[in-house]
């Protein structure tokens, strides 16, 4: 697995970003049984940085805790059949990697959430990162039943990490 981590701000998250992404990303990978190592680009800026991104991409004017950019195309969420027949436009050429999208994580609304929500900055990270996973792999929550498989799926994974609440 390949990870490119990046950083727009100096706020500091006092756990290892990169070890818990991979952490949970390998988890993510085992339970949508996905084969392929992945390559996915995580950039860590604060409430300015992703209201400028959300408003450049989405067109929604307003700070938000995690942005997700899928680069694979899905019919239903974990089915690769459309990424395996057009390898060249899904898979990195050089390592065989699955291109899997970007994330974009406000490191502010990190803590501030896990003070909110009353859990450790790890948990809010873990499950931001697992969140935002989901989505590059084609999970959504805009209807009921979805968000229903995807949040059950989310708590599934952290469970299996240890990442409580």
């Amino acid at each position: 697995m390949t990870f490119y981590v990046d950083r727009e701000t100096d706020i500091e998250l006092p756990c290892s970003e990169e070890e818990l992404l991979e952490e949970i990303a390998a988890k993510v990978l085992e339970f949508e049984k996905c084969p392929y190592d992945i390559t996915v680009n995580l950039l860590i800026t604060d409430g300015e940085g992703i209201r400028s991104y959300n408003r450049d991409y989405r067109g929604l004017d307003k700070e938000t805790d995690v942005l997700s950019f899928p680069a694979v195309d899905f019919e239903s969420p974990s089915d690769l059949s459309l990424a395996e027949q057009n390898r060249s436009a899904y898979f990195d050429q050089d390592t065989g990697e699955l291109i899997l999208g970007d994330i974009v994580l406000n490191a502010a609304r990190v803590i501030s959430q896990a003070e909110e929500y009353g859990h450790s900055i790890r948990r809010e990270y873990g499950f931001l990162l697992t969140h935002s996973l989901l989505h590059l792999f084609g999970y959504d929550h805009e209807l009921p039943e979805q968000e229903q498989v995807m949040f059950s799926r989310q708590e599934e994974i952290l469970n299996a990490l240890g990442i409580t609440k």
